[in-house]
């Protein structure tokens, strides 16, 4: 069944790669970006000549307003939604909590969490049954860190995950009702630029020895699970937290 799908953070990384995926498999998607308007017009592009149609949608997504405005646009070009993929996410460099100030705390508070959850907010506002919705997917990006804590390098990301992980949990019994499934990954060592937020960009290939499979994972490995949990394959996952992980 093809699907509407607007992700969030969709110029790079984990979130391109779904993007692509998406669209190998004709699916309609909006994609999310903040600054980097040639990255994001360049995943639309490989969208469509993939066999899917996308449109690129500026917006901060951890401003009220502007994930309001995203939703209007992609129903916009698309005529509605079915599936969200809540992505956006920041990292800060590697330190103990004790060295963070407060300000790096409030950053990675507001995009990870509080943009997340009314990005989550607005998804159910536009795909509950009960509010004229048609139903569909939620898929939240969470990370392994939510389980391993990230401590000496990034305790405050970690913690923002854990909050995602409560999310996907309650806002599962929230909306299985009403048509809508909620899912999150939480993805380990991904060979992806993030790592360059925290200082150590080559983070994911050294430590990827360490994993069981012995290996970092991809974005597009990734992605199979993402668009896996958006589509019928995954009709009776609801509430899952899915680790891809190698083992990890």
């Amino acid at each position: 069944m093809s699907r509407r799908v607007l992700i969030t953070g969709g110029s790079r990384g984990i979130g391109a790669a779904s993007a692509k995926l998406g669209g190998a498999q004709g699916w309609s998607v909006g994609v999310n970006y903040l600054s980097n308007e040639t990255a994001a017009g360049d995943v639309v592009e490989a969208v469509k000549l993939a066999g899917g149609r996308a449109v690129a949608i500026q917006a901060d997504a951890a401003v009220e307003a502007e994930i309001v405005a995203m939703f209007d646009q992609m129903a916009e070009a698309f005529g509605g939604i079915d599936g969200v993929v809540i992505n956006a996410g920041v990292l800060d460099e590697r330190m103990p909590l004790a060295e963070m100030d407060a300000d790096r705390i409030r950053r990675i508070v507001d995009v990870n969490v509080t943009g997340a959850l009314l990005t989550a907010r607005e998804a159910a506002r536009r795909m509950s049954l009960g509010k004229g919705g048609q139903g569909g997917a939620i898929v939240i990006v969470s990370s392994a860190a939510a389980r391993l804590g990230g401590a000496g390098e990034y305790v405050d990301y970690a913690a923002s995950k854990g909050a995602m992980d409560a999310l996907t949990l309650g806002l599962s019994k929230e909306l299985g009702p009403e048509g809508v499934r909620v899912n999150a990954i939480r993805p380990g060592l991904i060979e992806t630029d993030i790592h360059a937020s925290s200082g150590w960009p080559q983070r994911a290939q050294e430590l990827g020895k360490s994993v069981p499979l012995q290996r970092a994972g991809t974005a597009e490995e990734t992605a199979e699970a993402i668009c896996w949990l958006l589509s019928d394959a995954s009709s009776y996952v609801n509430g899952a937290l899915l680790d891809v992980t190698g083992g990890r």
